[in-house]
């Protein structure tokens, strides 16, 4: 067990009801265009400040006591707005909801993060932060001019506001029907 590796990412759950239950109801418009996608459970919709990847079981007592216990932050508010997708609208793969308001405390955040786990040897993330809350990945083209369509009809959606109080360590372990989420340590915000 000891040279056990566990699949880590640090993240914000989005556990409010109001909240999932908006974002349920994207997801149906998102299903119903028929596009092959996997859609995101509701349970494990989260929004990511920093995917780690496989550790060995030893390596998460570092990242609880270097990188997670040190945020000293405050809680804070995040509005949920507009629909996206990377890499572009027209090449969608992953369709996306944005962060407005309270992004650039996100941004902050995740650098303290990135910091902290460069100084422990993890090497650095390439992509540049963009918060935002995967709700689907898109398995093929067909009938994309549907999706298409629907990202740019919510692409100003608001979806609504939650507050950031607690930034959890997660443990994600891949399974055939999707992948199953464990927080495995949370910081609450004061």
């Amino acid at each position: 067990m000891y040279n056990e590796r566990l699949r880590v990412f640090i993240a914000v759950d989005i556990e409010d009801p109001l909240v999932l239950s908006v974002l349920e109801r994207i997801k149906d418009a998102l299903v119903s265009t028929r596009v092959p996608m996997k859609p995101v459970e509701t349970q494990n919709i989260h929004l990511t400040l920093r995917f780690i990847g496989e550790v060995p079981r030893a390596k998460v007592n570092e990242i609880i006591e270097e990188v997670l216990k040190p945020i000293q932050e405050e809680k804070f508010k995040i509005r949920l707005h507009g629909l996206g997708a990377f890499p572009s609208l027209a090449r969608p793969r992953v369709v996306w909801v944005g962060v407005s308001d309270g992004a650039e405390r996100l941004v902050k955040i995740r650098n303290a993060v990135e910091d902290r786990l460069r100084k422990l040897g993890f090497p650095p993330d390439k992509p540049k932060f963009v918060p935002h809350i995967t709700l689907a990945r898109i398995k093929g083209s067909r009938n994309l001019p549907s999706l298409t369509k629907i990202l740019v009809d919510y692409s100003d959606y608001d979806i609504g506001e939650i507050v950031v109080d607690s930034i959890r360590l997660k443990k994600s372990t891949l399974t055939r029907s999707g992948p199953i989420y464990e927080t495995l340590w949370e910081v609450k915000l004061h």
